[in-house]
């Protein structure tokens, strides 16, 4: 199965209200079953989450530019296939 790694740093700025929105976007995916596992930095720079059951990397960009974070440019948003043992 093909992993993909979201790194979600956030910028400057970042906007507190954004964090509700993104939790519910991560709360539906892991209902449709790509969403693996997520969390935040515990210093608060910000967090990661792991997408499965999606085809490809350009798929995997494509459901994290949905993402609140990234529509509100609150934060930077990375997608890495993940080659996990």
């Amino acid at each position: 199965m093909k992993r993909y790694l979201v790194m979600a740093m956030r910028k400057p700025g970042f906007n507190e209200d954004v964090i509700a929105p993104h939790l519910a976007f991560l709360d539906a995916l892991r209902d449709v079953g790509q969403l693996e596992m997520t969390g935040g930095f515990s210093d608060r720079s910000g967090g990661a989450y792991v997408l499965v059951n999606v085809d490809s990397l350009a798929q995997a960009q494509a459901v994290v530019a949905r993402d609140p974070l990234a529509t509100a440019g609150s934060s930077l948003l990375t997608v890495h296939e993940w080659n996990t043992r």
